[in-house]
């Protein structure tokens, strides 16, 4: 839709009036701040609360502080206070409207009056949740304190809300007001014994939230500046455009503006709307918790520092000689934008282009303009399809500079490197993207980028790309490697934690504190001295053994000769490692490397591991059916199966029918068991030539599972239980089933809390339950890793692992 308006600088100098054809804008629009504060203001209410109900002494003290403090305020103050502050919380809020009306800014007053009545809801609703049974007694005790008040103030509630909403707090006059009123009536409420600390806190946070949620759910009256004060803004630059319309947004979501002028020449002009300013925030802040200090970006700028960033960053281009749009003036728009104009070249991205039109000159000079920022310091950042062009006499230009950055370091300049080569790598395939930068940058500098090669290193755009071609960065390294063969390489490490490392540490808090419950409840001195040790005896012999056990297996499935000896080092090795990895990860790992050390070939140890891993698969399934259905036949005389069983099979029936049903399903596990299993089956093959190697494999296989059950089983009789050896077998497999599909080192807490409820389910009581499975994971978990320790380093001395 074409807008005609004339600006009033046009106007008054009595130039033409200019069309600008763009979309009208909307009236309203959720600001991403508004949504960050709302999210913000949640977690600041939950961590509030968890502190207040870990420090419950130091409240109650602060409680009394203030009631002590309160209380010496004479009653003439008191009662004045109350009076007006009671007052002025519902005389400020009406004021305030009625300016607003005045103002013709009904709708703004019209959304603050829906928060406080939805804060009013929610306050209320509140209140009668935390002062009733259901409630949660604790939190109810802080609140009130044993008095008949409200645990939130109602009209305290919406009264913040209504300001939040309204956004009272931006207009200085009126925010002194609110506080001043807001100040008055809690001071009345706590010389009145009508509030508590935490109440008055929460009673503000709950406010706020319900005002910002507000504001995002509705949305805020739009003040981007259209484009006609955008010409203004030109003007006063000195240009005297006389046709502008509205281009598609760029990849950081600005405006963009194409503005002829009178003298012939066309400006692409760049606005930064403030209110955009906090849109990605929580994946930037992501990042930046993520990766170290000298990779990541700000999570969020000011208006004012993100337009000279981007000023500086093409000042500096230009500077260098590198082919970028000139920067002919910046300037901000009123308070809530500024813009950034630069001359006009026709060009078109390179991700528009066909892969045929890439040519080897084309490769040739994106590089050359990588080199020309490189060599003053200057780091691009956003090396990708759409911020590299192409002009109409085939010249390379690039943009979209915003988020570079002068003076960088080395780190960021190979990452530059390491996107642009990857993108490309997408494009014209890896060996032309590895000799195209070659040839321009040399191979020492292709080397030096080769540790950046990692996905958290590059862009979303990227990252997704690579997704659907997982062997191209591998591709790429093994193209650099060629160039130089004798490279050597220092790892360098650009994340902090992964984020499997972040939810096993919650998983592992968890478990703690699940553990720590569990064992409030036990008296551990008494049980202690009560135990049969010599049950204890037993599990710690079982718990040995299935180390053996296990070497057995391995052995079993490596047609070459294995020494038992070493073999079970191996197995106690990897008990080590698995305090530190997931258990199928850790005993695969240390296998695998054990094997190859032993002079069999990569591709073949791995085949050997996974075979056994899918034998031993398929044993526990079996031996899980076998103890289920007679545990079963223990409860009833009849040789029917157990429901559970059952339940059981045909869960696992209708599982398999999904699996062979959806197309997607289907070959998404397939795909996950070929890679898994490669070249398995005809490593069973060999070794189903040698019935020595089949009945050393199957056996060591059962000896393995029937020495955790036994030492489980003993753990169990040693605290005085009473549970049948099928039950605890039922119980061993499911929790180990769960504990290896956890993603914590050795399946931590997933395989306590896992075993303990099957024991429990299976007749403990819960202290025997909890008191053998803590027993039965220091036999099998904690006890071994220090003989695994002393193996690790032997077999590393003796060129074992």
């Amino acid at each position: 839709m074409t807008v005609d308006v004339t600006g009033r600088d046009a106007a008054a100098s009595g130039q033409d009036v200019v069309l600008v054809a763009e979309p009208l804008l909307p009236q309203r629009i959720r600001r991403p701040a508004d949504a960050l504060r709302f999210l913000l203001t949640l977690v600041i209410l939950g961590a509030v609360v968890l502190l207040a109900m870990a420090m419950q002494s130091t409240l109650t003290g602060l409680e009394i502080d203030v009631r002590a403090g309160t209380g010496r305020t004479p009653d003439v103050l008191s009662v004045l206070a109350g009076l007006v502050g009671d007052a002025a919380v519902l005389v400020v809020p009406v004021a305030f409207a009625v300016e607003r009306v005045f103002h013709r800014d009904g709708m703004r007053v019209t959304q603050g009056l829906l928060a406080a009545i939805l804060a009013l809801v929610i306050s209320y609703s509140l209140d009668e949740w935390l002062l009733s049974s259901s409630g949660p007694d604790e939190l109810r005790r802080l609140l009130t304190v044993g008095r008949e008040i409200e645990p939130l103030n109602t009209v305290l509630t919406a009264a913040i809300a209504y300001a939040t909403a309204v956004r009272m707090w931006r207009r200085p006059r009126w925010r002194a007001l609110m506080w001043a009123a807001l100040g008055l009536d809690v001071l009345a409420l706590f010389t009145a014994s009508k509030a508590t600390a935490l109440g008055v806190i929460l009673t503000y946070l709950v406010g706020q939230a319900v005002g910002f949620g507000t504001l995002y759910g509705i949305g805020s009256a739009n003040t981007r500046p259209p484009g006609t004060a955008v010409l203004a803004a030109l003007r006063k630059l000195g240009f005297v455009p006389v046709s502008a319309r509205r281009m598609d947004d760029d990849s950081s979501g600005s405006r963009r503006y194409l503005v002829g002028l009178a003298d012939g020449r066309w400006l692409d002009v760049a606005v930064l709307d403030r209110d955009r300013q906090a849109a990605g925030i929580l994946y930037r802040l992501w990042r930046g918790i993520r990766l170290n200090s000298e990779t990541r970006r700000r999570a969020i700028r000011s208006l004012r520092a993100e337009l000279e960033r981007e000023a500086l960053m093409a000042y500096a281009a230009q500077a260098a000689g590198a082919r970028l749009p000139r920067l002919l003036g910046t300037s901000e728009i009123g308070t809530e934008a500024a813009l950034l104009a630069y001359e006009h070249i026709d060009t078109r991205p390179v991700d528009k282009l066909d892969d045929s039109e890439i040519t080897d000159e084309l490769l040739r000079q994106m590089w050359e303009q990588v080199l020309l920022l490189h060599r003053h310091r200057l780091a691009h950042r956003h090396l990708t399809g759409e911020s590299i062009h192409v002009d109409r006499e085939g010249r390379v230009v690039l943009v979209d500079a915003r988020s570079g950055e002068i003076a960088a370091g080395d780190l960021l300049l190979m990452l530059d490197v390491a996107q642009l080569l990857a993108y490309l790598a997408t494009r014209v395939g890896a060996e032309r993207a590895v000799r195209s930068a070659e040839a321009v940058l040399g191979a020492d500098r292709l080397a030096q980028a080769l540790p950046m090669l990692q996905p958290i290193a590059l862009s979303r755009e990227i990252r997704t790309a690579l997704k659907k071609r997982k062997d191209l960065l591998s591709a790429i390294r093994e193209q650099i490697v060629a160039l130089k063969p004798q490279v050597e390489v220092e790892e360098v490490r650009l994340e902090r934690f992964r984020p499997q490392t972040l939810i096993t540490v919650i998983v592992s808090a968890l478990a703690a504190y699940l553990l720590l419950t569990q064992l409030s409840q036990v008296n551990l001195a008494s049980i202690l001295t009560h135990a049969n040790w010599a049950w204890g005896g037993v599990a710690a012999v079982a718990a040995f053994f299935s180390y053996v056990a296990a070497a057995i297996m391995l052995r079993g499935f490596v047609p070459e000769h294995l020494p038992l000896t070493r073999t079970v080092m191996a197995q106690f090795a990897g008990s080590f490692v698995k305090l530190v990895a997931p258990t199928a990860v850790g005993a695969v790992a240390i296998n695998t490397r054990f094997l190859q050390k032993r002079g069999i070939p990569p591709g073949v140890a791995v085949a050997c591991v996974g075979a056994s891993q899918l034998i031993g698969l398929g044993s526990h399934i079996m031996l899980l059916l076998l103890f289920g259905y007679l545990t079963g036949t223990q409860a009833a005389p009849s040789l029917y199966p157990s429901r559970g069983l059952l339940v059981t099979l045909l869960s696992i029936a209708v599982l398999l029918l999904v699996v062979l049903a959806v197309p997607p399903v289907r070959r998404f596990v397939s795909t996950r068991v070929r890679e898994m299993f490669a070249g398995v089956i005809p490593r069973l093959l060999d070794v189903l030539q040698s019935p020595r190697k089949i009945i050393e494999g199957v056996s060591g296989t059962l000896l393995l599972t029937l020495a955790f059950v036994v030492c489980l089983y003993s753990c169990v009789r040693a605290f005085g239980g009473d549970v049948g050896f099928a039950a605890v077998a039922v119980v061993f497999l499911a929790g180990n089933a769960i504990g290896s599909a956890a993603p914590t080192p050795g399946g931590l807490g997933a395989v306590e809390a896992s075993l303990s409820l099957g024991l429990t389910v299976a007749g403990l009581p819960g202290t025997i339950a909890t008191s053998a499975v803590l027993l039965f994971r220091v036999m099998t978990f904690w006890l071994p890793a220090l003989p695994g320790w002393a193996s690790l380093t032997y077999l590393q001395r003796h060129n074992d692992l």
